[in-house]
């Protein structure tokens, strides 16, 4: 058996694992798109690094699109194995794969318009949309904890990371020679204490283990905190300084997290009567997902729906679908808060937020989750006095705040203890993805396990 690496190799991006087992079969453990990278991206998401003909499983460890979004390239370029994953990220995988595939077409456009005043040919999107929908085809969705037999040599079981909605630990067994091999790979792993999921629980003993370290050199803060961090910026912003608080945040996953914490301020008579708009389509569509699979709850938001039916709604939340609408908001004078995507400030909607918003010293821009080193939420948060959005130069005059313990991933702490699940000494080799080199370093030196500890570099 052989472990290609061939993305989130000593960075946060573009996640692929490839098992090549004795009996030739291939398997990748998810197919994560590169984003964030600039003109590297198109390049890095096109040389795979194998054949998608010659693929016969993809395993997803969840939807993020750093782990699941070149599955429509693969299909376009002949890939017809099987994606399977729980049944929560299929139906995650239907919307989000489509929303990226109107992304790539969207962006592509833009970027031929220039192309064509600069007299070069256009150039085709990496996939489009009609891409994204004829792929889910090949899904097949597995309940949590059940073995599902993908041939006579190949097993898979999935068992909750906490991370996102459908999350997963992929255990796999491989029998090579008469006999089994075990690999576990963790893709991203959630904290003990999530506002709407379970926590991460013990995995199956791994003789292999592929863990993940983004935050493998930091602590974050407690969830109690954040929370009453979060109210305290929008008292200081929309209350004191009759501003607007602008929150980029990914819209599955994180955005329900925010919206949960509002929700229960709502409940609790906390919050202050302002109206506060999710402007992201994906997060509305999302959200209705998130309706569907109770089974990934916690057990506190269970007990709130059984007096609050819907955790995800209250009187002043209002959700932003059509792109007028969205539009409307920038001519809104009164305080406010808009959620808006893409968490890392890079894509979407939020981009026009934070232009519009950015130059007044009343509002405020508060990031709830990793930002990647080259992204525009990195450079905000790092204290760039001026940024460029489409184009066009803005000072930085709002206050730019951060709330780390948003992040779905778990810090080097709360990983470690979840790892703890796994006898060291019948871990064979570790290997760590999905970091930042200098955080891996770090990581590697606390020892999540195993003899061999291997900082993984692109095959």
């Amino acid at each position: 058996m052989k472990i290609k690496f061939l993305g989130a190799a000593r960075e946060v991006t573009g996640s692929k694992h490839l098992v090549i087992t004795k009996h030739g079969k291939k398997i990748l453990l998810d197919c994560g798109i590169y984003q964030g990278k600039g003109i590297e991206t198109d390049s890095l998401n096109k040389e795979l690094g194998f054949n998608p003909q010659d693929l016969d499983h993809v395993i997803l460890s969840h939807a993020h699109i750093d782990h699941a979004g070149l599955i429509p390239y693969i299909y376009k370029l002949g890939f017809r194995g099987s994606v399977i994953c729980t049944n929560a990220t299929r139906d995650l995988c239907a919307l989000m794969l489509a929303d990226s595939g109107h992304i790539q077409e969207y962006d592509t456009k833009t970027f031929n318009k220039k192309r064509v005043r600069q007299g070069l040919p256009p150039k085709d999107p990496i996939y489009t949309k009609n891409d994204a929908i004829a792929c889910m085809e090949l899904f097949i969705g597995v309940p949590f904890k059940r073995k599902f037999k993908i041939d006579e040599l190949t097993t898979v079981k999935f068992t909750p990371t906490g991370h996102m909605l459908g999350g997963g630990v992929v255990n796999l067994e491989i029998v090579e020679e008469g006999i089994p091999k075990r690999i576990a790979y963790t893709g991203d792993i959630g904290r003990p204490t999530n506002r709407i999921l379970g926590p991460p629980e013990p995995f199956p003993q791994a003789e292999f283990l592929i863990c993940e370290s983004t935050y493998g050199d930091r602590p974050h803060s407690s969830i109690d905190n954040s929370e009453k961090e979060l109210l305290d910026i929008l008292i200081r912003t929309c209350v004191e300084k009759k501003g607007k608080l602008i929150i980029p945040s990914f819209s599955v996953g994180r955005t329900q997290e925010i919206v949960y914490s509002l929700n229960n301020f709502y409940n609790a008579g906390k919050l202050p009567k302002i109206d506060i708009y999710v402007d992201s389509p994906m997060a509305v569509n999302a959200t209705d997902i998130f309706r569907l699979h109770p089974e990934c709850f916690n057990e506190g938001i269970i007990e709130v729906m059984e007096s609050d039916p819907d955790p995800f709604g209250f009187n002043n939340l209002f959700y932003v679908k059509q792109h007028e609408d969205s539009k409307k908001l920038n001519y809104i004078k009164k305080p406010c808060v808009i959620i808006s995507a893409s968490g890392m400030m890079e894509a979407g909607r939020i981009k026009h937020h934070i232009a519009n918003n950015i130059s007044d010293p009343n509002n405020t821009i508060l990031a709830v989750g990793y930002c990647a080193p080259s992204t525009l939420g990195a450079r905000i948060l790092r204290g760039d006095k001026r940024v460029s959005i489409h184009g066009h130069e803005y000072e930085v005059k709002a206050e730019i705040c951060r709330i780390d313990s948003y992040s779905g991933h778990g810090d080097y702490v709360e990983m470690i203890e979840f790892l703890n699940c796994q006898d060291k000494d019948k871990l064979k080799q570790v290997f760590v993805v999905h970091g930042e080199y200098e955080a891996q370093q770090v990581y590697k030196t606390l020892r999540p396990g195993g003899s061999s500890v291997v900082l993984c570099s692109v095959a």
